[in-house]
């Protein structure tokens, strides 16, 4: 009986979990386009100043040498490129997606400072639409079903408590 009330209230605690995945992954992509607009920004003004002065991207990457505030310069810049081109794929990929196929493209919503934020200003809400319910019955499910086969593998390898005859 005992058993069979923890896996319900665990099976209710992970899907009411998982019915927040909705929401946080809108949330995660609106703040991953306002990182891509940003970043695309910086990318294009140092195109914009190279091509200024009759250079290539790489080219004025290059030239940045000789002390050590232009080698870092040089470095935070093609940290910056990186880092432009990964936040543009991940929002590529995650903008037009339904959120069944964000659950699968999951590895796009871990970078570090975007999901502290979205984290920072999440608020929970649990959609109470056809996605939302089938959120959060997946999770009620699986919560449930581990805690069950959680008890049933105790009580497999448990000793058997002697039963009184009747």
């Amino acid at each position: 009986m005992i058993l069979r009330a923890l896996a319900v209230l665990t099976g209710l605690c992970c899907g009411a979990g998982l019915a927040q995945f909705p929401e946080y992954a809108q949330q995660y992509t609106q703040r991953l386009g306002g990182a891509v607009d940003e970043i695309a920004r910086v990318v294009a003004d140092f195109d914009r100043s190279a091509a200024a002065t009759g250079l290539t991207r790489e080219a004025a990457l290059s030239q940045m040498t000789g002390n050590a505030l232009q080698e870092r310069l040089a470095s935070d810049m093609r940290f910056n490129i990186a880092r432009s081109e990964q936040l543009s794929s991940d929002y590529e990929a995650l903008a037009g997606a339904s959120t069944l196929k964000r659950l699968t493209l999951l590895p796009k919503l871990t970078d570090p400072s975007i999901a502290a934020r979205a984290l920072e200003g999440f608020e929970p809400a649990i959609k109470l639409d056809l996605e939302g319910i089938g959120f959060a019955l997946v999770g009620y499910f699986a919560g449930f079903g581990f805690v069950r086969g959680l008890g049933r593998g105790v009580r497999a390898i448990s000793p058997k408590a002697a039963r009184p005859s009747s």
